[in-house]
């Protein structure tokens, strides 16, 4: 079974030039080195409409993983989540939590603080990742292995 991901980097600053896509291209390139084709990547701005549609666009007629970084914090724009809630058909709970605690460790309880969200949308699975290059590949990684199987199931897998 070949393994495809899409990439949403949300952040005005990337959408405005005036930051790079730092934690976009280190999704990139993780997933490509765990096995993953990425056969898409987009930049949109921050809001609640913004994801969703983006979101709605990225997952339809796709069956493979879409993982955003960004917007899952506390700030006023930070509204990732709720815009990929609008697109969920089921959510993925066990996902989000495995993020969090594996990037809340002892002296870094920054993980606590994500509000990112995971679930299904048709044959897709999104993932909401943190915006820090570091921090987004540390979510990953702690959900990588559950991949495979998930999209399996998604795609119509029978459980193992």
């Amino acid at each position: 079974m070949s393994l495809e991901a899409k990439v949403l980097t949300v952040s005005d600053g990337v959408v405005a030039g005036t930051r790079e896509d730092k934690s976009g291209q280190a999704l990139v390139d993780h997933l490509g080195e765990s096995g993953f084709l990425v056969v898409a990547r987009r930049v949109c701005a921050d809001g609640v409409e913004e994801v969703a549609a983006a979101l709605r666009e990225l997952a339809s007629g796709f069956a493979g993983l879409v993982v955003t970084t960004g917007g899952t914090g506390f700030g006023p724009r930070d509204l990732t989540p709720e815009g990929t809630r609008a697109v969920l058909e089921r959510e993925a709970p066990g996902l989000a939590e495995a993020m969090r605690t594996a990037s809340n460790a002892p002296g870094r309880p920054f993980g606590m603080l994500s509000r990112g969200v995971c679930g299904t949308a048709g044959q897709a699975l999104i993932c909401n990742l943190p915006g820090s290059a570091s921090g987004a590949v540390e979510c990953l990684d702690a959900i990588l292995p559950a991949m495979p199987h998930a999209l399996d199931l998604l795609a119509g897998g029978r459980p193992h």
